[in-house]
């Protein structure tokens, strides 16, 4: 029971639009000691440098990245099979991760990815299928989202292997950030729909990572808690 309670979850951090890995790392880097020496945190850079400028020029360095392209209105999406691909590629060599925590872009693509793995009910045989995606490594055991959003949801179309994500509410447990600020909170509050007791932090701040103390620290805490007994 002790070295249960003590397990570090490994977690696959997912940076937002037209950032990085290494961004990201500096983003949650805010959070305090006592929620970052509990968790095995890694990194990844999306597969795709970014098509345009990013909008932290000048305040963190290159290069940026994206995890997928669309088309302005976010209607139309390219290389998603291929940014799936990369990631479970990456999940099977370094992993096995216990969960996912994406911010913004990542986000919207970490929320995503427990959908894709469930198994999908054949209506015209009554048998399970395999998942559409990500169906080489373990199951996704819980989510961190920070400034998230759904994808086929009212702002953002869903790409094809994504499309029946949210058909089913996600089971697995999940902890959002929602930004009093944040340019992205109707649909990051949206986003809670489609999970089964989504934990919320609400918080003061924007488009980013808080820095936690109080209430918010201690729901944290909390969950990080109930993520540990996870087997």
């Amino acid at each position: 029971m002790e070295n249960q309670t003590q397990k570090k979850p490994r977690i696959l951090c997912l940076h937002g639009f037209r950032n990085s890995g290494e961004i990201l790392k500096k983003f949650v880097g805010r959070l305090p000691e006592t929620v970052l020496e509990k968790l095995d945190l890694v990194f990844l850079d999306a597969p795709f440098p970014a098509g345009g400028k990013s909008a932290l020029e000048g305040i963190f360095d290159p290069p940026y990245y994206e995890w997928f392209h669309s088309n302005e209105d976010y209607t139309e999406y390219t290389n998603f099979e291929e940014c799936l691909a990369y990631v479970e590629d990456y999940m099977i060599k370094n992993g096995p991760f216990d969960g996912v925590l994406g911010f913004s872009m990542g986000a919207m693509l970490a929320a995503t990815m427990p959908g894709m793995q469930a198994e999908v009910q054949s209506e015209l045989s009554c048998v399970n299928l395999q998942g559409l995606a990500l169906t080489k490594v373990p199951k996704i055991k819980f989510l961190i989202i920070i400034s998230g959003a759904k994808l086929g949801g009212s702002k953002f179309a869903a790409p094809k292997l994504a499309a029946n994500a949210f058909a089913s509410p996600v089971t697995c447990p999940s902890l959002h950030f929602i930004g009093e600020t944040d340019i992205v909170k109707p649909d990051g509050t949206a986003l809670l729909d489609s999970f089964v007791d989504p934990v919320v932090i609400n918080h003061s701040e924007g488009h980013t990572v808080p820095r936690l103390d109080g209430k918010p620290l201690e729901t944290m805490l909390s969950f990080i808690e109930k993520i540990q007994m996870i087997p």
